[in-house]
């Protein structure tokens, strides 16, 4: 009989976990029925899908384009079977969200309650991290990204322009005073992240040009919430986006300094998704529903 599905199945979970062994652990199946399967599909559509020379499994070509058909074959089956046991057609299933820790607790987790009100049978499966994710190998639908975008075959839609401020406390600035000049970041304690993408510098405008400015602190944080609440104890300088602090600015809080080096400090942020006609709807409400309202956050 054929079982195209279960095989699709087979090498989702092979691509996932990046190993015969781990898929076959999680399918309850052997490394060699997993690996059978595998070699099946390549017999039949006569082209090689995966790398095998590597101490971890890589795609080629053609199984980059398998995995995001078969993909997307199993959604549209997983949701039609949901659709159908609860008896009539509606949205459902889940959409796997990745977010900056900052724009997911101000922007996004406010706006679920209403979503979730226009859409009760859609589960949100929500992570968090200020680190670049694949969205391939993380099986996650939709990742709201903030910097430049790689090039890739993803979609994306723009959500807005964050300008990047340099904040501290006042009891920070009491202790240590403010810089006034760019030279004067060196005495500071300027608070950095760790994750791969981030570098020991800030951009400074100097003689009307950007330029990299080698900044040290006490802490590396893999996320802006964290340097935000040390920044809020006392501990130093940061440079994070104007959204994230706009509240603690308001409130006192929080002060800005070295405004006039920083004003052409922009990052792009953006919904990048797979799909196109064949996403599921599921995933596409939930873009149509998210990214206006982002949008709206990021403009006030």
């Amino acid at each position: 009989m054929d079982n195209r599905a279960g095989e699709m199945l087979v090498f989702q979970r092979v691509v996932e976990t990046g190993s015969f062994s781990e898929a076959a652990r999680l399918l309850r199946m052997t490394p060699s029925t997993v690996s059978k399967l595998v070699a099946r599909i390549e017999t039949r559509l006569g082209v090689r899908l995966v790398e095998r020379s590597t101490r971890r499994l890589s795609l080629t070509a053609e199984g980059q384009i398998y995995y995001e058909r078969s993909q997307a074959l199993l959604n549209d089956l997983e949701e039609v079977e949901c659709a159908l046991s609860q008896g009539a057609v509606q949205t459902s299933g889940t959409v796997r969200v990745n977010v900056s820790v900052a724009i997911g607790v101000l922007a996004l987790e406010p706006i679920l309650p209403e979503f979730w009100r226009l859409y009760p049978n859609v589960v949100i499966d929500l992570s968090l991290s200020d680190e670049i994710v694949d969205l391939y190998l993380d099986r996650t639908d939709i990742a709201f990204r903030v910097g430049p975008l790689p090039n890739s075959g993803m979609l994306a839609r723009r959500i807005g322009v964050a300008r990047r401020k340099i904040v501290a406390a006042p009891s920070y600035l009491e202790r240590h005073g403010i810089p006034r000049t760019v030279e004067d970041l060196s005495k500071h304690n300027c608070l950095g992240f760790n994750f791969r993408r981030a570098a020991p510098v800030w951009p400074i405008k100097e003689s009307g040009r950007i330029v990299d400015r080698a900044v040290k602190g006490q802490l590396l944080a893999n996320n802006g919430e964290t340097v935000r609440r040390m920044t809020l104890a006392g501990v130093g300088l940061a440079r994070v986006g104007d959204y994230h602090v706009r509240a603690d600015i308001a409130a006192g809080r929080l002060v800005e300094v070295l405004a006039d080096v920083v004003e052409s400090d922009e990052e792009q942020i953006h919904a990048v998704f797979l799909g196109g006609a064949r996403m599921p709807q599921r995933v596409r409400v939930f873009l149509d529903f998210a990214v206006p309202r982002l949008q709206q956050f990021l403009s006030e």
